[in-house]
């Protein structure tokens, strides 16, 4: 069976049009993208890397990433968004990103630790084994090189933050956009990674201010989160 949800793929789909309207429902993951691009590139420099991005939809992280000088290759299930990644990697002329429409798992079964750098941001609670994911991201990195994860925390603030908060109130998202069964608290998450074989090398949480419209990089990790690891070499 494929480690997928039929409906969130529906749900994606139905929205892929918008995926780059910058004003639009996908105008959250533009604003955050900058963020999640410049501490990955800390971490790990992007440029001269090959770099996967699973569960890329539309790919405006692969996108970004490629112009920051890595050979990126994105996944996906749902046709749509990645229709419209590959239309706007020929409008935009970014030459270093491909897409492929593929499961993680399958990917991890051909090309075992090909690549220096992979991504997974915002998926991992939209699918129904979010731990075979990241057992597959494991198997596809290269030894020593770099897993990148972000998610949502699961408890009271982050539904009162993340789903009353960001899509009933100030409306940054579509309603529905997050189940909250489905979060995954910091500490899921790194016994997953410790169990797929990486070490845990970075956590940053990552806020906003409704007043300032800004988001931020910090050490609040009650909501949105990113953890970083490695694959011993």
């Amino acid at each position: 069976m494929t480690n997928a949800d039929p409906q969130e793929l529906a749900k994606f789909s139905d929205l892929a049009h918008r995926w780059w309207d910058l004003d639009g429902e996908f105008r959250p993951l533009h604003q955050i993208n900058p963020l999640r691009l410049e501490w990955i590139d800390r971490l790990s420099p992007l440029k001269g890397r090959r770099v996967l991005d699973v569960g890329c939809g539309g790919g405006v992280l692969s996108d970004a990433m490629a112009r920051h000088g890595a050979q990126v290759l994105g996944i996906d299930l749902a046709s749509k968004p990645l229709k419209v990644a590959q239309l706007h990697a020929l409008e935009a002329g970014t030459q270093a990103v491909e897409y492929r429409e593929v499961a993680a798992e399958t990917l991890a079964a051909e090309v075992p630790g090909t690549f220096d750098i992979v991504t997974c941001m915002e998926m991992l609670e939209h699918v129904p084994d979010p731990a075979a994911i990241v057992s597959a991201c494991a198997t596809l990195v290269k030894p020593g090189g770099w897993v990148f994860f972000s998610t949502l925390n699961r408890n009271p603030k982050s539904f009162l933050f993340a789903i009353v908060g960001a899509e009933h109130v100030l409306n940054l998202l579509p309603k529905g956009t997050h189940e909250y069964a489905r979060f995954i608290k910091p500490s899921e998450l790194a016994r997953w990674c410790r169990d797929a074989g990486l070490e845990l090398q970075a956590t940053r949480g990552m806020t906003y201010n409704p007043l300032t419209r800004r988001y931020g990089l910090g050490s609040d990790t009650d909501v949105n989160y990113l953890i970083a690891c490695t694959r011993p070499s």
